[in-house]
């Protein structure tokens, strides 16, 4: 009997591997290069246009918004507090929102106010 409990918890355990790693998805999608997040540039800012862009955005005089956490991409914004700001389209469109957090620049997904790019 003990035998054959081993047995199973082997098995489970040699099936329970492959899955538990599976699960573990991708939580950011950029690449760090020289301080900057870069995502597809298709849905963000893209690289010609991100000093420009910064221009705008310390021109508007959007506040910047203050958390505890570090500001890094797949990071997730609070639900409230935060004004989230329409990028707007001489910069590309994007499904994604801007706003300013401790200072920077971010690209926000409006549904998960998950951080997809820091426009540094």
């Amino acid at each position: 009997m003990r035998n054959k409990i081993l047995a199973v918890a082997a098995v489970a355990g040699a099936l329970g591997g492959p899955v538990a790693a599976q699960a573990q998805g991708e939580i950011t999608t950029g690449v760090v290069r020289g301080g900057t997040v870069i995502i597809n540039d298709a849905d963000g800012i893209a690289a010609d246009q991100r000093p420009a862009f910064r221009e705008y955005v310390i021109r508007e005089r959007v506040p910047t918004f203050t958390i505890p956490d570090r500001v890094v991409v797949g990071g997730i914004l609070p639900e409230a507090g935060i004004t989230y700001y329409d990028v707007p389209q001489t910069y590309g469109a994007t499904p994604y929102r801007y706003t300013v957090v401790n200072g920077r620049t971010v690209l926000v997904e409006p549904r998960s106010r998950r951080i997809v790019q820091v426009v540094d």
